[in-house]
This record gives C-alpha cells, sequence and structure tokens, in this order.
C-alpha cells in the first residue's frame, strides 16, 4: 500500500510538472535551432541579413545600419569561429529591460581563430508570428 501511495504521489507531481517541463523543452529546442541558424549569418559575416532576421523588437531598438558597424566591430577583431559549444539554455517569459514575452537565454562556449575563450550570449524570443527570432546578442 505504502508503495502505491508513493507511485501515485510520483504520477500526481510529475502530472503538475512533467507537461511544463516537457514545453520548455521544445520551446529551448525550437530556439536554439532558431539561434544557430542566425549564428551561421554572423559567422559568415552577413550582418544585414542577420538583422533582417531578428525579432521586431530587436530591430526597432537597433538600426541595421548600427548592426552593421556593431557587429562587424565586435566580431572582425576576433576572426572565424573555430568551435562553438552549447554550454547553457533557460526559458523565461521575464528578462529585465524588456517586455515579458517568451524567451530562451542561451550561453555558448566560443572559440575564435584570435580569441580563444569567449562566452556568446544569444536570447531568441518567441516573436508575435510564432516564430522565435534573435532579440540580443553579446560576447563576452
Amino acid at each position: 500500500m505504502k508503495r502505491f501511495i508513493i507511485l501515485f504521489l510520483g504520477i500526481i507531481l510529475f502530472g503538475l510538472t512533467g507537461p511544463a517541463a516537457f514545453g520548455d523543452a521544445e520551446r529551448e529546442k525550437r530556439a536554439i535551432a532558431s539561434a544557430e541558424a542566425w549564428l551561421q549569418l554572423v559567422d559568415q559575416e552577413h550582418y544585414a541579413e542577420s538583422w533582417e532576421e531578428a525579432a521586431a523588437y530587436f530591430k526597432a531598438a537597433v538600426s541595421k545600419d548600427t548592426w552593421q558597424i556593431s557587429l562587424r566591430a565586435v566580431r572582425k577583431p576576433s576572426g572565424k569561429t573555430i568551435i562553438r559549444t552549447l554550454s547553457a539554455r533557460q526559458y523565461e517569459t521575464a528578462l529585465p529591460g524588456v517586455p515579458d514575452r517568451e524567451y530562451v537565454v542561451i550561453q555558448y562556449k566560443t572559440s575564435f581563430e584570435n580569441k580563444q575563450s569567449a562566452v556568446e550570449t544569444i536570447t531568441p524570443m518567441l516573436d508575435k508570428d510564432g516564430t522565435w527570432r534573435v532579440s540580443g546578442y553579446f560576447i563576452k
């Protein structure tokens, strides 16, 4: 009887948390795919196209010209991407300084030609049309 109660409680707890956790994992998976496609544009120096593919919120905050100048200034000195490894991801619905929406904060440990160790943080958001698009990108 005791095992039955423990199993029953486990099923109840999974029923309360399992689907949400699965939903977050699925959101993270789609956001990561979007981020990686976007990063390919940046790696190939298609900076204008990366702006075009960014979230509406991003494009409203940064002009295409400013984005290209800023990204060129940050990425050019680092050189080509050698290796990029996913190190963290977190689904969020609220982040400081931005509207409450669905986001996935993703971090990659990246090695560039002229910068051995960097952390890229890229934040896709679920745009109003239901597509994950990049809303933020930082290299540290």
